[in-house]
């Protein structure tokens, strides 16, 4: 083996055999826990399961534990303690993301789950979301405004959403083109190209916005928020499959001396990550135990739920029929369009790589021993050990929710139990009162609910 391919070969065996498993199943108390509304106990199972030898976020996935557990907070009504876990979540998702850019390309290809769990894109706006929700609750609007602008404002997280992974593949592609002309292959293989993400646009974060700004008396600013809302509706098919609702027209045309209570909902768990298999070939190499490649990929599967309506009742005022706003499992998957290109790529790059170094050391073992049998043999064992040393990174925050509704009706001012109802085939399967809710004139008047199975 010449020099500077062995130094080649064991860089990249260095880089790239290296890699760590985690498992679904240890969330499943957590998860019983939220499907019965109960987060207190989902936030002490979350506790529970950090402690010991084997926490549930291991090293290398605080992001996850933060998103969990700030969300969690936020369904139980700890709003403060929600803020600081989502703020340091968001802290460290910029973190990562700066890291990123200053990285070398070495490092763009290891293996994710040998690094930090950087965030999704969507945790990142939805986490903006349930802290302005926070900040609404605890009086603070305009924190809560803040928190919209981040989503919303030019630059902001939807604007750098398309931006965001334009920059890497061609300066990766050469490096790898470099590596496997060091080892001897005179190839340049086709490399998948990235996706498009077509949502620039959340019709959540401009409802909440407009809500906030018509709270503060700022009528011409909801104004604004409300044309950028049917703006979203429309420019994002993708996402924005259902009608516009009735509520958000409503919401605009308060009658004079009326006061308007604003009911926003979440129901069942947005899409999980899991691991799947995909099959290259590479025809290049010189075993041909080598030519058929199998690589892992985290891809979102759904989650069901069968909450299918949500029914709100006023006191001496009847029942509402709240509306879908937002499918945030249809953002998930959108906004995950870019990212997975882009592990697609990485994965592919770091799995040609392996490969290639597998090929060689085989080679070299079919030359040494003049035997094709031990050539054949060697490409068995350095194949499924990079095959053992691969997995998909399936870390994620497990607890946003799948969608989103809206809902509200105009009333006399005044004090008014209210009562959420949350139905499957027209069973109610959870249930929310509000007692002695103050419902004021001039303004914003918002409670919200969850029901997450």
């Amino acid at each position: 083996m010449k020099k500077g391919v062995k130094k080649s070969f064991v860089k990249i065996l260095a880089l790239l055999f290296l890699s760590c498993a985690s498992s679904s199943d240890v969330y499943k108390r957590i998860d019983n826990a939220v499907f019965q509304n109960d987060f207190y106990r989902g936030l002490e199972e979350l506790r529970n399961s950090q402690e010991g030898q084997t926490p549930i976020y291991a090293a290398g996935n605080s992001i996850s534990f933060l998103l969990d557990k700030g969300l969690l907070e936020h369904y139980a009504g700890n709003y403060g303690n929600s803020s600081l876990d989502l703020q340091e979540a968001e802290r460290l998702i910029e973190e990562a993301f700066t890291k990123s850019i200053s990285a070398g390309i070495a490092s763009y290809i290891l293996n994710d789950n040998t690094k930090e769990y950087p965030g999704e894109d969507y945790e990142d706006i939805y986490l903006s979301v349930f802290n302005a929700l926070n900040y609404y609750h605890n009086n603070d609007m305009e924190g809560a405004m803040v928190e919209i602008r981040r989503i919303t404002m030019p630059s902001g997280k939807l604007d750098m959403l398309s931006r965001k992974y334009n920059d890497t593949g061609n300066s990766v592609e050469l490096w790898a083109g470099e590596q496997l002309g060091e080892m001897g292959y005179n190839t340049k293989p086709v490399i998948p190209k990235q996706s498009q993400v077509n949502y620039a646009n959340s019709v959540l974060a401009r409802f909440l916005g407009a809500l906030f700004y018509q709270g503060q008396g700022k009528t011409d600013d909801a104004r604004i928020e409300f044309e950028q809302l049917r703006l979203a509706y429309n420019n994002n098919p993708y996402v924005y499959y259902n009608p516009l609702p009735k509520a958000v027209s409503d919401a605009q045309n308060i009658p004079p001396g009326k006061a308007r209570l604003n009911v926003l909902c979440f129901s069942g768990l947005s899409p999980v990550k899991e691991e799947q298999y995909y099959n290259q070939y590479f025809p290049f190499f010189r075993n041909q135990l080598l030519h058929y490649v199998q690589f892992k990929l985290p891809v979102f599967r759904k989650r069901s739920s069968g909450i299918n309506r949500i029914g709100v009742e006023v006191s001496l005022n009847g029942e509402f029929t709240l509306e879908l706003l937002e499918d945030i499992g249809a953002v998930v998957e959108e906004t995950y369009k870019a990212r997975f290109a882009n592990v697609f790529f990485k994965t592919y790059i770091r799995t040609l790589l392996k490969y290639a170094a597998a090929d060689v050391v085989a080679t070299e073992a079919a030359k040494k021993s003049e035997s094709s049998f031990a050539g054949f043999m060697t490409s068995i064992l350095v194949r499924e050990t990079a095959n053992a040393t691969e997995s998909a990174d399936i870390r994620m925050g497990r607890y946003f929710p799948d969608k989103a509704h809206i809902g509200g009706i105009n009333l006399d001012p005044g004090v008014y139990d209210i009562t959420i109802s949350f139905y499957q085939n027209g069973v109610v399967v959870a249930k929310e009162t509000f007692q002695d809710v103050h419902v004021k004139a001039n303004e914003l008047n918002l409670i919200e609910a969850a029901c997450l199975k």
